[in-house]
C-alpha cells in the first residue's frame, strides 16, 4: 500500500502535464534572410540619398560662336580685262608711238597765248598696234588743264604702221601762268591706249 501513492501521485502529475496548455514553439529565424534583406534596405537607402545629393546640370549660358562666312574668293583673270573688252584675249591690238621732233606739229611747248585766245593743237602719232583705226578712234581727255578742249575726229582710215595727225580745238585760260593739257588715244569701246601727248602754253 505504500507504494501506491508514489504511483497515484506521478499518474495525476503526468495527466496534468498532458492537459495544460502546450507552449508554442517560436520557428528558428533564417539568417540569411534576414541578412539578405537588411542589405537591401541599406542599399535603398544609398540611393535615395545619392538622388537627393546629385546635383542637375544647368543648361549652358554662353552663346556658341558662329563661324564667320566663307569668303568667295574673287576670280583671276587668265588676261588683262582691257584685252577682253577689246575682243582679243592675250593681244593688245591697240598701240601708238611718236617721235618726239616731230610729234608738235603745232604750238610747240612754251608758245605764248592770250587770255581767252582760241588754237588748235595738231600732233603727229603712229599706229604701231594690230589694228587699224577707223570710226570710233579718237582722242579723249587725261589730266592736267582741259581748256575747253575739243577733239576733232579722226575722219581717215589709219592703218597698221601709218602715221596720222591729229588734232584738238583749245581756249587759253583767262588767267595768266603756265597750263599744260594731255590727251589719249581711245577706241571704239572707249578704252585708253598708247602714251599720253599734250601740249604746254603760257598765258600773258
Amino acid at each position: 500500500m505504500k507504494y501506491k501513492l508514489p504511483i497515484l501521485a506521478l499518474t495525476g502529475m503526468l495527466i496534468l502535464a498532458a492537459c495544460a496548455p502546450a507552449t508554442p514553439i517560436e520557428p528558428t529565424p533564417d539568417v540569411l534572410a534576414v541578412r539578405t534583406s537588411a542589405a537591401y534596405t541599406v542599399v535603398a537607402e544609398f540611393t535615395l540619398t545619392a538622388a537627393a545629393f546629385t546635383p542637375t546640370p544647368l543648361p549652358p549660358t554662353e552663346t556658341p560662336t558662329q563661324e564667320p562666312p566663307t569668303e568667295t574668293p574673287a576670280p583671276v583673270f587668265a588676261t588683262d580685262p582691257t584685252q577682253i573688252a577689246l575682243g582679243t584675249p592675250g593681244e593688245l591690238c591697240d598701240d601708238l608711238s611718236f617721235d618726239p621732233t616731230t610729234v608738235d606739229v603745232t604750238i610747240l611747248d612754251g608758245t605764248a597765248m592770250t587770255p581767252g585766245q582760241e588754237f588748235i593743237k595738231t600732233w603727229k602719232i603712229k599706229n604701231t598696234g594690230a589694228c587699224a583705226w577707223g570710226d570710233g578712234y579718237g582722242l579723249i581727255y587725261s589730266y592736267g588743264e582741259k581748256m575747253d578742249g575739243q577733239p576733232v575726229p579722226l575722219g581717215v582710215l589709219v592703218e597698221v604702221g601709218q602715221e596720222v595727225e591729229i588734232s584738238v580745238n583749245f581756249k587759253a585760260p583767262t588767267k595768266i601762268g603756265e597750263y599744260t593739257s594731255a590727251w589719249q588715244m581711245t577706241n571704239p569701246k572707249g578704252i585708253p591706249f598708247g602714251k599720253a601727248i599734250f601740249v604746254k602754253i603760257i598765258v600773258k
